[in-house]
């Protein structure tokens, strides 16, 4: 079975497949191709599809109604820099509006929408500078926030986040 690490480098891959408009069909594991999953003995099976995941991202992103833009929430000096093209910024400005959104919207749960106003903040930068961005900033945005992996786990792993 995959690592967290690598289940969220395989979505990622797909969302970036599917935000390019390739098919995403070569990140799909073997496994969730070809009938019953490849398991070890006594191990449950593994309904996990990257392909799947990608799209509920891909969804949550979409409702995120946030405009980058005109995002007078917070003055963030992370979004100004990500907004012109310099993304080793972008998961502090995740963050900090995520933080922010969160803070003004109680009812929402963080995780959730770090999850979506990351995949909205890459969608918008990848329509603007398309050049400067890469799946590697999303990955490690994911990766690096302990309390965001630790929601997914507590949700059943990525195959069990709905959207």
């Amino acid at each position: 079975m995959a690592t967290f690490e690598e289940q969220t480098e395989c979505i990622v891959e797909a969302l970036f497949s599917d935000l390019s408009g390739e098919d995403g069909s070569d990140c799909r594991s073997l496994e969730t191709d070809w009938g019953d999953p490849v398991q070890s003995a006594g191990e449950p099976p593994t309904r996990f599809d990257p392909v799947v995941v990608a799209s509920r991202l891909r969804q949550m992103g979409d409702q995120c109604n946030m405009d980058f833009e005109k995002c007078n929430m917070i003055s963030s000096e992370a979004l100004a820099e990500v907004l012109k093209g310099k993304m080793e910024k972008f998961g502090a400005a995740v963050e900090s509006l995520s933080r922010s959104w969160s803070n003004q919207n109680p009812e929402l749960v963080y995780e959730r929408v770090f999850l979506s106003v990351s995949v909205k903040l890459l969608m918008h930068v990848a329509k603007k500078i398309p050049s400067v961005v890469q799946p590697r900033q999303l990955i490690n945005a994911i990766n690096g926030n302990s309390q965001v992996r630790s929601y997914i786990e507590a949700c059943g792993g990525w195959e069990n986040l709905d959207n």
